[in-house]
């Protein structure tokens, strides 16, 4: 079994077909095919074996992806550094992994060195985009273009996913060469997400989300753009020059998207999927982005330790709760394809429908431990299910609606508030931008409902309105008691809004803390 041979079987079917566009490069099959396979030898050359750790840190590249398909080939284990990560971060990383190779960025460069050095670490350092000897170029000159095929068996690791999810500690998810199979099978499945002309556009981090679709692009042939840095105008820009077909947007960049001044001005015509992830999106958002970009959007949950979506709320689902359902809008979807979702208690017993408990995924997609982690394991994977750590129910035709992280849910005076139905409630708003509810200290009732909100540009309103309007859609004891104004939120690496800063920022000074 081997990743590679889909990206060397599509290369031979159509050799000149652009494969992969970064900037002003451009790579046919033939290309990538031949590139990778050069770096593969040439790091075999080197003396790095089945197995071998090859880290990659760098902002996002087109050289980014050539590495990626060579790691698959050769059968090294993969190991994506977030451009994001504060130096300590990489440093553990680094030496967690034992990476025998990292392909670094010009911006991490001396950061790695330092770290390398320091530790004595048996690593070599290429350089994207640097001239000499230890640079990329001329590393794939000393490679050969020929069939690089690694036998490998499916519970090969293929990938550690390095996340420090809500608890701050950085762990990686151990995805294997059937976990990523898994995922492109399913998203190669996904009928509205692929054509035979598709070009898709990945806008973030490759070494996440907007990255995890990429190998099924090359196995039925489609183009992969990967944006150099995310900007809305830049977004809009690529996406009309190269008539993306697909794309993948998490809500941050999707809020910026919708306040870009030329968003009405682009021709988008060729889009026919936007998918939406990372995080839950407020149906405000949802209506704004069908407005935006057409009947054209759809929503995917997932996360590491599912390596893929094990839900899909299709175009047809949205438009569905556009028009005559509107409680769908809230919904993430239905389990897709072979993966199994359940909602359960503490003890692991399936709820009914209706009922809030903890939503559990299994399928072989679905990843059976963290590296280096073994009581995190135990608790995560448990009887061949990943527990997410979500709070969730399911509706009666299979709806899967989530209501928070278990340790994200607020406990005021006895009662559950779930952050996401609050903020909801306050996107709902027009002047609202972005919001962010959490719980902190209360003498009275325990916890006490706070939320942190950005304007929209030119919009204005009052903490009282707000709330006022909050209480017109949710209960008064779900409703903020104070709500902060700032001018942008905490985010974390991956882009999204850093609840546990704004919260500890509340509870560092109180005497307990709760959840």
């Amino acid at each position: 079994m081997n990743l590679g041979i889909y990206l060397s079987r599509t290369a031979a079917y159509t050799p000149d077909h652009t494969a992969l566009v970064c900037g002003d490069q451009r790579w046919t099959y033939a290309q990538l095919d031949s590139d990778s396979s050069r770096l593969a030898t040439a790091l075999q050359g080197a003396g790095l074996g089945l197995g071998a750790a090859v880290a990659t840190i760098a902002d996002n590249c087109g050289e980014l992806v050539v590495a990626e398909m060579a790691m698959c080939k050769a059968g090294f284990l993969r190991v994506p550094i977030s451009a994001r990560l504060a130096p300590v971060e990489i440093e553990h990383v680094l030496v967690d992994s034992a990476a025998r190779a990292v392909f670094v960025g010009p911006r991490h460069r001396e950061v790695v060195a330092e770290i390398i050095g320091r530790h004595g670490l048996d690593c070599r350092i290429i350089e994207i985009g640097a001239d000499g000897p230890a640079g990329y170029r001329a590393l794939l000159a000393r490679g050969e273009a020929r069939s690089v095929v690694a036998d490998v068996a499916a519970d090969h690791p293929a990938v550690l996913n390095f996340t420090s999810g809500s608890t701050g500690t950085l762990k990686a998810a151990v995805q294997t060469v059937g976990n990523r199979l898994a995922n492109m099978r399913k998203v190669a499945m996904n009928s509205e997400l692929h054509g035979a002309d598709e070009v898709y556009l990945a806008p973030g981090p490759i070494t996440h989300a907007s990255g995890m679709g990429i190998l099924s692009c090359f196995f039925h042939g489609a183009t992969v753009v990967v944006l150099p840095g995310f900007t809305p105008s830049a977004y809009l820009e690529t996406l009309e020059r190269e008539k993306v077909t697909n794309t993948f947007l998490v809500p941050t960049m999707l809020n910026m998207v919708l306040a870009e001044p030329t968003l009405a001005d682009r021709d988008l015509s060729a889009l026919r999927s936007v998918t939406l992830g990372g995080a839950p999106v407020s149906p405000a958002r949802l209506r704004e982005a069908v407005e935006a970009f057409g009947p054209v959007v759809n929503q995917g949950y997932g996360q590491g330790e599912t390596t893929s979506a094990i839900t899909f709320l299709s175009t047809a689902d949205v438009m569905r709760g556009l028009h005559s359902d509107p409680e769908l809008l809230l919904s993430c979807g239905r389990p897709i394809f072979d993966t199994e979702v359940r909602v359960v208690d503490e003890t692991g017993t399936p709820l009914p429908a209706g009922e809030v408990g903890e939503v559990v995924a299994r399928g072989d997609d679905c990843v059976r431990e963290y590296f280096h982690a073994p009581e995190v394991s135990a608790e995560t994977f448990r009887n061949g299910w990943v527990h997410t750590g979500d709070l969730g129910r399911f509706r009666e035709d299979g709806f899967l609606f989530l209501v928070d992280r278990k340790k994200d849910m607020i406990v005021s005076g006895g009662y559950n508030v779930y952050c996401l139905e609050v903020e909801s409630a306050l996107y709902a708003h027009p002047a609202v931008f972005e919001a962010c509810v959490y719980g902190v200290p209360d003498e009275k009732w325990g916890e006490a409902v706070r939320a942190a909100v950005v304007l929209k540009p030119g919009f204005d309103a009052s903490a009282d309105e707000l709330i006022e309007a909050c209480a017109q859609l949710i209960s008064r004891v779900k409703i903020p008691r104070r709500i902060d104004f700032h001018t942008e939120l905490p985010k974390n690496r991956n882009g999204k809004i850093d609840r546990r800063t704004l919260r500890d920022r509340s509870w560092a000074d109180a005497d307990r803390l709760v959840g």
